[in-house]
């Protein structure tokens, strides 16, 4: 199992959200710890280093794996500017 970790900037980004979509999209990302084993995940191509998105409603999360971490770096609202 792996440990998830955010980014100062993801954990601001859920402070600004409403709290049934900040609820939402935290226990989404809970699932991401039993990676690989998980739903909605798809690599973000040209990408570096290696990032990967988790689709939440209108919402994605933007992660990347380091060692037995997931660090969530962002969390966005899903538009043409999102990737």
């Amino acid at each position: 199992m792996k440990t998830l970790n955010y980014t100062k900037k993801a954990f601001r980004q859920l402070g600004k959200l409403p709290k049934d979509v900040s609820d939402q999209i935290r226990k989404a990302a809970k699932t991401l710890r039993e990676w690989p084993d998980c739903q909605g995940v798809k690599p973000i191509v040209n990408s570096d280093p290696k990032a990967y998105r988790l689709r939440v409603g209108d919402y994605r999360v933007i992660f990347t794996l380091e060692g037995e971490s997931v660090i969530i770096k962002e969390v966005k609202k899903r538009d043409e500017h999102t990737y």
